[in-house]
């Protein structure tokens, strides 16, 4: 791809995707439809998807930044209902919609069927989370969704990797395709847990910020070539690495994280504008090739192939939900007796996205003797009808299908609380630090610099309990609010007269840099940004 197409691409994408934040549109939605509408603009360069692009350079930061947010803990707490959902029912899918498809097309055969199952298995959970956080489902479905997200991929990749060695005809077996999979996926999470102290160590060993957010750049890299190259899974490995450093980022000066922080946002919103986008400008690319199935017969297919991927999910999700506790008593004393609606939602939640398009451009020209591999042209065009049908009709009627089923959302108050008690704990122990350390002659403070310590703390303690208190009658704020708007517009007021003091060259550019990076910090201090 030439760059200024790239250019176009990624900068498109952005300006849709900011678009998205205006509307009740998620994202994704808005610019899977952009991508379908602009690729028939007369003009408009043609976007193939490359796998040796998307795999390797996309997948990695993606996932990294995905594990990183995520809760290693909550994780390990849910690790039954994701295991079942990034495992078992991406194998289940793979062997049901790949038996479906061999049904519903006459000419597939059963091997290049499941490799469309494998294509296919895989939901990309991007979506249905974006999604998820708007609408303020429970925690718990949240990160069942995020955890199945992480794994499926290394799944899906896995599987489509036995089922094409099969379809190709280079004599593959259930027992080698099983102990592939079992060494693919030891493998990556061998090779993760191998990477992550060393790498862990390193950050919190570089002294500048600068370095170590170099460094977190190339991570999601380096874990998933060094896996890939040893044949392990790529997918596992960054995200054992990601969950590793995710849990223990407090370790890490602050001047990183707040860096990292604001790169690894960047880097994602570019990258996951930048593949819904490409999704929809697949429509040109797919619709070429398709040769001999043409009008109803290949929406036909496409139709019933988008029914058995939707209706393969709600099989496997509501027997995985309830079985394990008809089974064991222990699941039941532990995780209580769900209703229908959370598994209705998991099951409505299994949208489809990027990897399964790269994935599907993958499968090879030919097969073993030089024939073309079986309908190949035609499980691109079902792959990307699939993508789409599930974005599309499930992602516009998941948020009204939420709010539809009343799911309890997460209790704001109760967070709040939880909150200001945390704090509170916290700032009891750093004021008798801070009475300890004055004590000591050696940290001896003039009274108002010892006085202002102690109402930075007080400050702090307070400020989550005023968000519990009442709120302004005519402007709706609570203290709080009205007490960091203030400080927002007092620091505009000095940042404007360091500015009318450098235009008439009282100050120079270095000192005004210096000025406002200071009043940047105290403004960031002063104002959180509500996540």
């Amino acid at each position: 791809m030439h760059v200024l197409p790239l250019l176009l691409l990624v900068a498109g994408s952005a300006a849709v995707a900011g678009l998205a934040r205006r509307t009740p549109v998620p994202a994704p939605l808005l610019l899977v439809a952009a991508g379908l509408v602009v690729s028939y603009v007369p003009g408009v360069p043609g976007y193939e998807l490359d796998p040796e692009i998307v795999l390797p350079l996309v997948l990695p930061p993606l996932l990294y930044t995905a594990a990183s947010d995520s809760s290693y803990l909550d994780l390990r707490a849910h690790v039954r209902p994701i295991a079942l959902l990034s495992v078992g029912y991406v194998l289940f899918a793979t062997l049901a919609v790949g038996w479906a498809a061999y049904l519903i097309v006459p000419s597939l055969p059963l091997p290049a069927a499941l490799v469309f199952g494998a294509v296919v298995a895989p939901p990309d959970a991007v979506a249905a989370t974006a999604v998820a956080r708007r609408v303020g489902l429970p925690s718990r479905i949240t990160t069942i969704l995020q955890g199945e997200s992480l794994v499926n991929d290394a799944t899906a990749i896995t599987a489509y990797k036995v089922a094409l060695a099969a379809a190709v005809g280079a004599g593959a077996t259930w027992a080698g395709g099983v102990r592939e999979f079992l060494l693919a996926a030891v493998g990556g999470v061998v090779v993760g847990l191998v990477l992550m102290v060393p790498i862990h160590w390193l950050r919190t060993h570089l002294k500048e910020a600068l370095l170590q957010n170099t460094l977190s750049l190339l991570i999601p890299f380096v874990a998933y070539g060094i896996a890939e190259q040893v044949h392990a899974s790529g997918v596992l490995a960054v995200v054992v690495v990601a969950l590793y450093l995710g849990h223990r980022a407090w370790e890490v000066d602050f001047a990183t994280r707040l860096q990292e922080e604001a790169v690894w946002k960047m880097v994602a919103f570019v990258l996951e504008s930048a593949v819904f986008a490409l999704i929809g400008l697949q429509l040109p690319v797919v619709l070429k090739g398709l040769g001999q199935y043409q009008g109803a017969q290949a929406a036909w297919y496409a139709v019933a192939v988008f029914l058995v991927v939707v209706a393969a999910r709600f099989v496997w999700v509501y027997p995985a939900t309830f079985l394990p506790r008809i089974l064991s008593a222990r699941v039941r004393e532990r995780e209580g007796s769900p209703t229908w609606k959370g598994p209705f939602i998991i099951g409505w939640a299994g949208m489809r996205g990027v990897v399964s398009l790269a994935i599907a451009f993958s499968i090879p020209l030919t097969v073993h003797g030089g024939a073309s591999f079986p309908d190949r042209n035609l499980l691109l065009f079902l792959t990307f009808t699939t993508v789409i049908g599930t974005l599309v009709v499930q992602g516009l009627t998941l948020p009204p299908l939420i709010r539809l089923l009343k799911l309890p959302g997460r209790d704001v108050q109760a967070e709040t609380l939880a909150e200001a008690n945390a704090q509170a704990q916290a700032s009891r122990v750093a004021e008798e630090r801070l009475d300890a350390l004055l004590d000591d002659e050696r940290n001896a403070l003039p009274p108002p610099l010892a006085d202002r310590l102690r109402s930075v703390l007080e400050r702090r303690r307070n400020a989550v309990w005023e968000r519990l208190g009442a709120v302004n009658p005519v402007t709706g704020e609570t203290a709080d609010d009205t007490y960091r708007r203030l400080s927002r517009e007092m620091i505009g007021a000095e940042r404007e007269v360091f500015v009318k003091l450098r235009d008439h060259r009282y100050i120079d550019d270095e000192m005004l840099r210096t000025l406002l990076r200071r009043l940047d910090l105290e403004e960031a201090a002063a104002y959180r940004e509500a996540a």
